[in-house]
């Protein structure tokens, strides 16, 4: 009878307890975080989160790494496919042709075409946003120089001076697009 109360008592301290201590110190701390770092909208929808990818397909929009999950959260994973697997040179080809192809003056950027371990990076890197940009600026009926202003603007360097290369949240790219789009043109 005391083994069940030590063990009633531990379980309340470590997972009642400890889950309750680590959730008030994180919404305490970091409350954004702590609850998703959700996206809203103009009228405060929740359009997503800015830590996890979902599918943008639409050509006016940027796409995100591929994913071999399907940018479902709930099963997070790689595709487990080997390198030699010709599996992943057929998804490659695919995803390359889907980006309009890749020449060797016009490099694809390899982020383009390999999903990301978990499968829901929500990151591109500034290539492959710049490589993206001429289709997401035709498809908007807008100049190139548009489309690249706004990529240049959100791009950023996660580990500031201790990483060379910048990236880009997707999600919230395209919806500083949308934005910068829909605002009426100021004229002088």
């Amino acid at each position: 009878m005391s083994g069940l109360r030590v063990a009633a008592a531990t379980m309340a301290i470590c997972v009642a307890g400890y889950t309750a201590l680590i959730l008030g110190f994180a919404q305490a701390v970091t409350p954004a975080t702590a609850n998703g770092s959700l996206v809203t909208n103009e009228d405060g929808e929740i359009v997503g989160s800015r830590l996890i990818a979902q599918a943008f397909t639409s050509p006016e929009y940027f796409w995100p790494r591929p994913s071999a999950v399907d940018y479902d959260a709930a099963g997070a994973g790689g595709s487990n496919l080997s390198p030699a697997n010709p599996e992943l040179a057929e998804r490659a080809e695919a995803l390359i042709a889907s980006h309009g192809g890749a020449t060797e003056e016009r490099p694809i950027p390899a982020d383009l075409v390999t999903a990301s371990g978990a499968g829901l990076d929500p990151h591109i890197s500034l290539e492959g946003a710049l490589f993206q940009a001429p289709r997401v600026a035709e498809a908007r009926g807008v100049a190139p120089s548009v489309v690249t202003a706004v990529i240049r603007d959100m791009a950023y360097a996660p580990g500031a001076f201790f990483t060379e290369g910048r990236i880009v949240n997707v999600l919230e790219l395209n919806l500083a697009l949308d934005a910068e789009l829909a605002a009426p043109a100021v004229t002088e």
